[in-house]
């Protein structure tokens, strides 16, 4: 599905471009039009109507209803031909119609391409495409929220992939009636389904009788209907006696005899010519011109989805790791199941498929959604997993427990290996998920469930060595990691705290590169930023890149980052020798579930040492003076009070509306979860109003503040676990 989708989307994309904008631009047509008709006023016949602009002007051949409700009269004066919208309180012209060359172009263009015939079956086929894109983007969708019921969730991914989805989403009805309405109109265009035209005329039987004709406002057929209903009234020819009054309403068509008023003969619009009528009506607006502008905003958004979708396509294809000699699911006596969030799994994934194919092995390496229900010819499969978050599936792998659970258990035995980093309490959990659910399932076991720490090479090669074991062949896996595309970052300034306390800690700031015009084309330029977002520095002779908190955004023209020097850190130690003028190579990697919430609701933010960093650049972002709470612990006010002198000034501005700081190395001090518990009558009541809590700092803070938390929050009948379901209580851990 997600190939079909993209694609279509690649493929299709200028067609339904074309489409969207102009059918957006033509939307706003009928909302103009309604706004500059002038509306009768209380109920009107057809005849009062007719009559007043007959007064007016004797030489009238024709009035029109718009399905605005705006009246237009064809007739002559001095001889010449003229068409003007009428006031129907008077029956006078208030305006010549005046036909816009820029609307008879767009109309072309929306329906033919000016192609005739062949532009309007491409025209469908466009229509159609964007209708499929708009059904398995929103299967897609459900999916990967895990379920329909769920599908109003937040979006996670990259700010390109929550664009998509929630524009996709929000756009998606719009899109439905837009294409659904368009393909009935273009059948009916080719005769492949009715539309009414062909239904016969009203067939006029009896002759108009003798007699000079009657005022238009005295014609009882006329006055019997409603302005409302009418469409068309066309004037007999007054040089031809036995001439009638041809009607058109919403209802029907019929002849009127203008000696006696009277149906001369009449002809009810069949269904097929309503249902047309009804489907034109919400396609266009023409009538519903409140639908016209809904839909038109739905249309709008297509290009913004394309955008969105083609950087999400060349993002995943920058980054997507190539497996050569990659067989058939169905012909693999090897399946290798991935399911990375950073993209580091699959550099191992592609070293085991490497491995085992130099064997003489037909392997199959896939994401971990893709698993087939069958593979006819596997002996083995392998399911290497890494870990998003606090426990939770990895890109890729989000329905994959989902899957398992309703496939029979397959002939052939599984091993699952685990990716993650044993500083969190979560390490490798996703995998441990994994390998209960397929023993519960009765999936046989190949190895027992390893675990790789922090992409360890060392620790790889040696499942290899416990894997040549077991398939009784020498399996050699010398893994190495691919160091992701750098570029060298500048150090500007630099602020040193921590001294007097033996925790070095300094505040970094670097200069961004400068992005000259075929580096931003290529798209190899430096990326924007967002606090919170990771900066990742690698080290001379790493290969292991070292992740760092942003503490600012592009916004701001520097990137910054907090690091505190670790004993023996190759990373930090690097860092910590840095001086104004001197380099780094390093990458960004996006972080977008942490990130405060859209809106006004206050935000508790809660940090440790270095953990500010994150949390300073949300507070300097700050702009509109949103409702934020910090709290703040370190060691000695003196030494380690990270950013003392810009949230001084964040308070003056209105950027910070608080913070409460403690510190462990003073007497009476403490830590920043003592803080919290100290603050929870506050707490409780900014919670209940909707706050968010964003978390940054070491794993034993964090087990801390979630642990204080739990206890602020239980008279409100809430847990942290229930706050992170809702997006509202967020951790980024080290």
């Amino acid at each position: 599905m997600r190939l079909f989708h993209r694609l279509l989307g690649l493929f299709a994309a200028i067609l339904i471009t074309i489409l969207a904008l102009s059918g957006t631009y033509l939307s706003v047509l009928p909302a103009l039009e309604r706004a500059g008709t002038v509306a009768a006023s209380g109920r009107l016949s057809v005849a009062e109507v007719a009559g007043r602009i007959e007064r007016a002007y004797p030489d009238v051949e024709q009035i029109v209803r718009s399905p605005s409700g705006g009246i237009v009269a064809s007739y002559l004066e001095n001889g010449r031909a003229v068409s003007s919208v009428i006031d129907p309180a008077s029956g006078r012209a208030i305006g010549e119609v005046a036909p816009s060359a820029v609307e008879r172009w767009v109309k072309n263009l929306h329906r033919s391409l000016f192609l005739g015939n062949g532009g309007r079956a491409t025209a469908a086929i466009g229509a159609l495409a964007l209708l499929l894109l708009n059904l398995s983007g929103l299967q897609m969708t459900a999916r990967r929220a895990g379920g329909w019921r769920r599908m109003l969730g937040r979006a996670r991914g990259t700010g390109a992939q929550r664009l998509h989805i929630g524009l996709g989403k929000l756009t998606a009805l719009g899109v439905f009636l837009s294409t659904v309405t368009a393909l009935y109109m273009s059948l009916a265009t080719f005769g492949l389904v009715p539309d009414g035209s062909s239904q016969a005329a009203p067939v006029l039987q009896v002759a108009a009788g003798a007699g000079p004709a009657l005022p238009a406002d005295r014609l009882a057929a006329l006055q019997d209907i409603d302005l409302g209903q009418l469409r068309e009234l066309t004037f007999p020819d007054r040089s031809v006696p036995s001439d009638v009054y041809e009607l058109s309403t919403a209802t029907g068509e019929g002849f009127v005899d203008p000696a006696t008023g009277q149906m001369l003969a009449w002809q009810d619009s069949g269904a097929a010519r309503q249902i047309y009528e009804f489907i034109y009506m919400i396609h266009t607006g023409q009538g519903l011109w409140w639908l016209g502008l809904l839909l038109g905003a739905s249309a709008l958004g297509v290009p913004v989805l394309g955008g969105a979708g083609t950087a999400i396509w060349w993002s995943q294809r920058r980054g997507r790791v190539r497996i050569a000699r990659n067989a058939a699911a169905a012909a693999a006596d090897t399946v290798i199941l991935v399911g990375s969030e950073s993209g580091s799994t699959w550099g191992f994934a592609r070293t085991l498929h490497e491995a085992l194919a130099a064997l003489g092995h037909r392997v199959h390496t896939a994401p971990m959604n893709d698993i087939a229900a069958r593979y006819p010819a596997a002996r083995r499969m392998f399911v290497l997993a890494a870990t998003y978050g606090d426990g939770e599936a990895p890109a890729g792998a989000d329905s994959f427990l989902r899957r398992i659970d309703r496939m029979e258990p397959p002939h052939f035995p599984v091993a699952v290996l685990g990716f993650g980093d044993r500083q969190f309490p979560a390490f490798c959990r996703f995998a441990r998920d994994v390998e209960r659910a397929l023993r519960s399932k009765g999936w046989k076991r190949l190895m027992p469930l390893a675990a790789i720490d922090r992409q360890s090479a060392q620790e790889f090669s040696h499942w290899g060595e416990v894997l040549s074991a077991v398939m009784g062949k020498t399996i050699r896996l010398a893994h190495v990691a691919e160091v992701p595309r750098t570029q060298t970052l500048t150090l500007i300034e630099r602020v040193d705290y921590g001294a007097e306390v033996q925790v070095p800690t300094a505040i970094l700031r670097f200069s961004m590169p400068n992005a000259g015009l075929m580096a931003r084309l290529s798209g190899r330029a430096w990326p924007r930023f967002a606090a919170g977002d990771l900066l990742g520095v690698v080290a001379p002779g790493c290969t292991t890149p070292r992740y760092y908190s942003l503490a600012s955004s592009s916004c701001d023209g520097a990137v910054e980052i907090c690091v505190r020097k670790q004993p023996g850190g190759a990373c930090s130690t690097l860092l910590h020798a840095l001086r104004p003028g001197d380099g780094i190579r390093a990458f960004v990697r996006r972080n977008s579930g942490f990130r405060p919430l859209p809106g006004r609701m206050p935000v508790i933010l809660v940090g440790a040492g270095t953990g500010i960093g994150p949390l300073a650049g949300f507070i300097r972002g700050n702009g509109k003076a949103r409702p934020m709470h910090l709290y703040f612990g370190g060691r000695h006010p003196a030494s380690d009070f990270l950013y003392r002198d810009e949230i001084a000034g964040w308070l003056g501005d209105g950027r910070l509306t608080c913070i409460s700081a403690i510190f462990s190395r003073i007497a009476g001090g403490g830590y920043v979860q003592d803080l919290l518990r100290e603050d929870a009558e506050r707490l409780r009541a900014l919670i209940a109003d909707g706050a968010q809590i964003m978390v940054c700092g070491g794993r034993e803070m964090a087990a801390g503040v979630m642990e204080a938390l739990a206890q602020v929050i239980s008279p409100l009948g809430l847990t942290p676990q229930a706050l992170k379901a809702q997006g509202k209580y967020v951790e980024d851990v080290y």
